[in-house]
């Protein structure tokens, strides 16, 4: 049986340009996947949650609140201030001890506490410790162990001018049960 002539086809026979062509094509696929490669992998690391720190807030500032005192065509003197988280949510407040700017004598102190409003963050007054009927002047205040503690100097009696307190105490208020409860005076002593 014979075959029928076929002729010879030029892609069946090799020769070296065939061998160059396909060495030339597979260096260029070589050189252009390390050009044109995919992006470094960004695969989504899973959230690991630690306790978080305790967030740290700025103690309201006294300089931006109107206490509720009275002091006539005189403006208000913030004297001394203490800080520290008094009831326990992780915010500090600001214990502010404030008076009228009296040109004379001895204007009566008042504490006041301060915190942020929840809603706007402003500071605001939210409880008052000494208020300016009780006729003391404070002088030392701090913060410790979210309890408040003063020394006052005071008077034994109305009799007695404002000019001279004659009795010293030390007073402890700790925030209990929504409200700050106040101890009774330690050692009060005459002057």
């Amino acid at each position: 049986m014979q075959h029928p002539a076929v002729p010879e086809l030029a892609h069946t026979t090799t020769r070296p340009v065939h061998w160059l062509a396909t060495a030339t094509a597979v260096y260029g696929v070589i050189a252009l996947t390390s050009v044109l490669h995919p992006g470094s992998a960004t695969a989504a690391q899973p959230e690991v949650r630690t306790k978080a720190a305790p967030v740290t807030a700025a103690p309201p500032d006294p300089a931006k609140v109107h206490f509720p005192l009275d002091c006539g065509p005189t403006k208000v003197l913030v004297v001394k201030r203490a800080t520290g988280d008094l009831d326990g949510d992780g915010r500090p407040e600001t214990v502010a001890v404030v008076h009228c700017d009296a040109g004379m004598g001895t204007p009566p102190d008042s504490v006041y506490v301060l915190t942020r409003a929840a809603d706007s963050g402003e500071p605001r007054v939210v409880a008052t410790l000494v208020g300016p009927k009780e006729r003391l002047t404070v002088t030392a205040i701090a913060v410790r162990d979210a309890s408040v503690t003063a020394t006052t100097l005071g008077y034994s009696s109305s009799d007695v001018p404002s000019c001279c307190p004659d009795v010293k105490a030390s007073t402890e208020w700790q925030w209990r049960g929504g409200a700050f409860v106040r101890s009774a005076p330690s050692e009060a002593r005459t002057v």
